[in-house]
C-alpha cells in the first residue's frame, strides 16, 4: 500500500549574512590569492577646550592696532585713497569731482557766471615792462656779444608780451564791470568764473577782487602743478581731477563765454562750447571773442565756410569785441533781446559806494 505523497513545504535556506568587508576579502583572496588591505580608521579627536590664556595689554594693543591699520578696515568713503584710486571706482570719483563744487556753489548762492578764457602766459603790463627792460639792459652790456642770439630771441618774446599785456588789463576791466553789475542782481549771484590759473585767468579774478566781489576758479591737477592765482575767492577755488567734469561745470554754469587770445587750452574750451551750441546739445549763449585781428590769424572762419565744412549761419555762433565795455554790452543785449535780462534794472539792488 502506497503512502500518499504529502506536498512538501518549500524549504528556503537562508544564507548567513556576511559583512561586505569579509565577502570582499574572500573574493579578492580567491581571485588574487591575497587578502584585501585594511583601511586605516582615523581616531576621533575630541574638541580642544578654549584657551584660557590671557594676553597682556600690550599684545592686545598691538593686535588692535594691526586691525585698525588694515587696508580693509579703512572707510572707503573718505579714508582710503588707494581704494578710491582703483579703476573700478572711477564712477565714484567722477561723481565726487562733480558734486563737491556743485554743493559748495549752491551753498554760496552762485546761480551762474560769465566764463573767461585766455592764455595762462599773458603777463600783466607791469610784468611785461619789467621783462623788456631787463632784456634791453642785458643787450647794452659790452660782454653780451656771445649771448646776442639768445638775447635777441628774448627781446622778440618780451616785445610780444608787451603787445599781449593789454589783454590782461582788458580782462581785469571786464571782470570789474561784470562784478559791479552782478552785485546788483537779486537772488542767486552772477560771478566771474575762470580756469583758476595765471595770465588772463588771474586778470579776471583780480578784477572781481578789485571791487570786493566773489569769483570762482576751476583749477585742475596737472603733472606739473598749476597753482591757483591769489585773487580767487578762497571758498570758491576748486581743484578738479577730470577735465570732462571741469568742462561740464563751465558749460552748465556759464551765461556767456568770453575768449581772450590763448593757446591750445583756450582753443579747446572755445571749440567745445561752439560745437555743443551748434549741435544743440546745450542751450545757446553769447560767445565773445576778444581781439578780431588775433582770431582772424588763428581761426580761418571764411575758409571753413568756402570749403563747406560749416554753414554760413555758423557765423552767428559768436561775436567779436575790441574792449571790455563792448564785450559786456554785447552780452547784456543778447540776453535782453531774448527776454532773459541778466540784470533786472527795475528790481536791481542799488550799488553803494
Amino acid at each position: 500500500m502506497k503512502k500518499k505523497s504529502v506536498p512538501s513545504k518549500s524549504r528556503t535556506t537562508k544564507a548567513p549574512v556576511k559583512s561586505v568587508a569579509k565577502t570582499a576579502g574572500k573574493s579578492v583572496g580567491k581571485t588574487t590569492g591575497k587578502s584585501a588591505p585594511k583601511v586605516p580608521v582615523k581616531p576621533t579627536r575630541k574638541p580642544s577646550a578654549p584657551s584660557t590664556r590671557v594676553l597682556p595689554d600690550d599684545a592686545l594693543a598691538r593686535l588692535q592696532e594691526a586691525v585698525k591699520h588694515s587696508p580693509s578696515y579703512k572707510s572707503a568713503a573718505d579714508n582710503d585713497p588707494a581704494f578710491l584710486a582703483h579703476p573700478l571706482t572711477r564712477g565714484v570719483r567722477l561723481q565726487l569731482d562733480y558734486y563737491k563744487p556743485e554743493v559748495i556753489m549752491r551753498e554760496h548762492r552762485i546761480g551762474g557766471g560769465i566764463v573767461v578764457f585766455g592764455s595762462a602766459r599773458t603777463p600783466s603790463p607791469e610784468q611785461a615792462h619789467e621783462r623788456l627792460r631787463r632784456v634791453q639792459t642785458a643787450l647794452k652790456k659790452p660782454h653780451a656779444a656771445a649771448a646776442k642770439p639768445k638775447l635777441r630771441n628774448d627781446l622778440t618774446r618780451a616785445q610780444a608780451d608787451m603787445r599781449m599785456s593789454r589783454y590782461y588789463e582788458m580782462a581785469r576791466e571786464f571782470a570789474r564791470l561784470v562784478s559791479r553789475d552782478g552785485a546788483r542782481r537779486k537772488g542767486a549771484r552772477l560771478v566771474i568764473i575762470t580756469g583758476g590759473g595765471p595770465g588772463i585767468m588771474e586778470a579776471a579774478n583780480r578784477g572781481a577782487h578789485d571791487v570786493n566781489a566773489p569769483s570762482v576758479g576751476f583749477n585742475i591737477s596737472l603733472p606739473h602743478e598749476q597753482w591757483p592765482n591769489p585773487y580767487i575767492t578762497p571758498e570758491l577755488c576748486f581743484n578738479f581731477h577730470y577735465f570732462a567734469i571741469r568742462k561740464l561745470h563751465f558749460v552748465t554754469r556759464s551765461r556767456a563765454l568770453v575768449a581772450f587770445p590763448g593757446g591750445f587750452g583756450t582753443l579747446d574750451e572755445l571749440f567745445e562750447i561752439l560745437t555743443l551750441v551748434q549741435t544743440r546739445k546745450t542751450r545757446q549763449r553769447p560767445v565773445i571773442l576778444i581781439g578780431k585781428a588775433f582770431w582772424d590769424r588763428v581761426f580761418k572762419l571764411e575758409a571753413l565756410i568756402e570749403e563747406g565744412m560749416i554753414d554760413a549761419s555758423d557765423r552767428d555762433l559768436f561775436r567779436y569785441a575790441e574792449s571790455a565795455r563792448e564785450a559786456w554790452d554785447l552780452i547784456l543785449q543778447w540776453h535782453e533781446q531774448r527776454g532773459q535780462p541778466l540784470i533786472d534794472v527795475e528790481n536791481a539792488v542799488p550799488v553803494v559806494g
